[in-house]
């Protein structure tokens, strides 16, 4: 065996072999153990998945329109939607990539090694990386970068990802408002990150962490310039395979080819994001008259209106992408826990299903772990029930309901229509709800602080990183203000167990605690869908919405 191998790959390839795992279960473990794509698929007895087509075969030149919200980015390192992402991809790049499949690979990484521990990854660097502007990258960059995202003074939701094994969180000796003890995090130790040499970095970790590999290739863990101190806009540099020419917020972005790419691609010469509004039907009208060639995102109704053009390829791919009704606890009306389980109870997931997503979705249960979620455990379903919702309002001391506002966006339509279906079912129980649509700019200011709001999450291959992100205590994206010292704890030790099926043990207590305690009302996962014209070559749907142009190309 390589002496740099994981001491568990020989039980992975038994296991594969006796029928226990499945062959897309030893290529996810074995790929974030260390072992090359190649190497995986070859134990696998599977070829290699190859891109749709060839790079020789690909048409070259061209210009490529998407339509996509442009956002505003304040930093690439505290992007929050995988729209801001997208902008930033094509001029940034990632240490590691997330296909379409789960299965992780290097990226500007050549490969990587971890103990068998699990506590020591050993990242090593391409060699061949420039960034446009000329220089080679190198492990003093990626350490600038990775030692920013933990810095609180930032705010990257990364911190959240890597607290509990890189980052550790301490008491400052004050004290908020309420009296609590304010906390703050730093790196657990001075060589937590280390540079090896110009191509190594070594992370030393406190404690063992499975996810290491799909945490770098997290939206907003863009390796960028050091110089530029997180600033980004047109001309910034990047290792990617387009330069920015051109970003007007809420208008479009618009990109030209790097003839000086490492990387396979770009075919194409220029590339644009056309910003088409809240309003869906902007999509269909854009599409239909071709004045763009694609969307990034097509809900439900837009794919019904679209499916018969002629010009037309549809795209749809499963996914853990769902929306959450999240409440924050601390404040009056839902303090008691009994009062965020009636509003679970009031829920039809079925019919929240049926109208606001035409069918193109499957309940969820109310801890944002999906089935599909190599860690997920079946937990006992619980139906629709009003008179129990009822009773525990009740018992939390309201009798006779309350109201109060919901926060949602009016972009994508889906996410309106389903704020509007879940406050119809509350009334049920007596909760008014008053909602609160806010235009998509004034919302993405509000979206962590409303005591109230309806929040779409995007598709992460694994539970614990979803957890992570959003309901670890005081992670930058734990929108609820949620905190629990028991969930922590067992969330801690999930990061660390390779066994999904033993992961999994700890992952029903840690569900259990989000049915009984947890802060949201999660009606669905949702099918992910969107449209590209017939002409653009090259495109395969992610799960995350994320989009690849140097992959794409235009045929004549």
């Amino acid at each position: 065996m390589d002496k740099t191998q994981h001491s568990y790959i020989p039980t992975l390839v038994e296991q594969m072999s006796s029928g226990s795992i499945g062959r897309r279960e030893f290529l996810r473990k074995a790929t974030l153990l260390g072992v090359s794509a190649a190497a995986a698929y070859s134990l696998a007895g599977v070829p290699v998945p190859g891109n749709i087509a060839q790079a020789e075969d690909m048409p070259k030149g061209g210009n490529l329109r998407i339509g996509m919200r442009c956002m505003e980015i304040k930093d690439p390192h505290l992007a929050d939607f995988a729209e801001k992402s997208n902008v930033i991809r094509q001029v940034c790049e990632y240490l590691t990539l997330t296909d379409r499949n789960n299965i992780t690979h290097p990226y500007l990484l050549e490969k990587w090694e971890v103990s068998d521990d699990l506590k020591t990854w050993t990242l090593h660097l391409r060699k061949d990386v420039k960034w446009r502007k000329g220089r080679s990258l190198t492990a003093d960059d990626v350490v600038w970068n990775l030692k920013r995202v933990c810095d609180p003074a930032i705010g990257s939701s990364m911190l959240g990802l890597f607290t509990g094994y890189l980052v550790q969180q301490f008491e400052t000796g004050e004290k908020d408002e309420k009296g609590n003890p304010k906390k703050s995090s730093k790196l657990w130790a001075d060589n937590a990150i280390e540079k090896v040499d110009d191509h190594t970095v070594r992370l030393n970790c406190s404690s063992p962490q499975i996810a290491v590999p799909e945490h770098l290739y997290h939206y907003p863990m863009f390796i960028t310039d050091p110089e530029e101190n997180g600033a980004f806009g047109a001309d910034a540099n990047g290792t990617g395979p387009f330069i920015l020419t051109e970003y007007v917020v809420g208008k479009s972005a618009k990109y030209k080819a790097r003839t000086d790419y490492w990387g396979t691609g770009p075919y194409l010469d220029t590339f644009e994001y056309v910003d088409l509004g809240d309003n869906p039907g902007a999509g269909i009208a854009a599409m239909a008259s071709k004045q763009i060639d694609g969307l990034s995102e097509a809900d439900a109704v837009q794919i019904n209106a679209m499916k018969s053009f002629p010009h037309v390829a549809v795209y749809q791919v499963e996914t853990t992408q769902t929306v959450v009704a999240r409440m924050h606890p601390d404040i009056e009306q839902f303090k008691d826990k009994r009062v965020r389980q009636a509003m679970r109870y009031a829920i039809d997931r079925d019919k929240v299903i049926q109208t606001a997503l035409l069918g193109a979705g499957v309940p969820a249960e109310d801890h944002h772990v999906a089935p599909s979620h190599p860690e997920y455990a079946a937990l006992p379903k619980y139906p629709r029930d009003i008179e129990k919702a009822k009773k525990l309002l009740s018992d939390a001391g309201y009798p006779d309901g309350f109201e109060f506002d919901m926060v949602t966006r009016p972009d994508p339509i889906w996410e309106l229509n389903t704020a509007q279906v879940l406050a119809e079912q509350f009334k049920d129980i007596g909760v008014k709800i008053n909602i609160k649509s806010l235009p998509s700019a004034q919302y993405w200011e509000v979206w962590t602080t409303a005591p109230f709001s309806l929040t779409a999450w995007g598709h992460r291959p694994l539970a614990i990183m979803t957890l992570s992100l959003a309901y670890r205590s005081n992670a930058a994206w734990n929108e609820s203000n949620y905190s629990n010292a028991d969930f922590d704890k067992l969330l801690t030790e999930a990061e660390g167990i390779l066994d999904p099926k033993e992961r999994s043990k700890v992952m029903a207590k840690i569900e259990a605690i989000m049915q009984d305690d947890g802060p949201i009302v999660q009606p669905f996962w949702r099918l992910f869908s969107t449209v590209m014209d017939k002409k653009v070559k090259g495109f395969e749907l992610h799960p995350s919405q994320y989009i690849f142009a140097h992959q794409y190309a235009i045929s004549a």
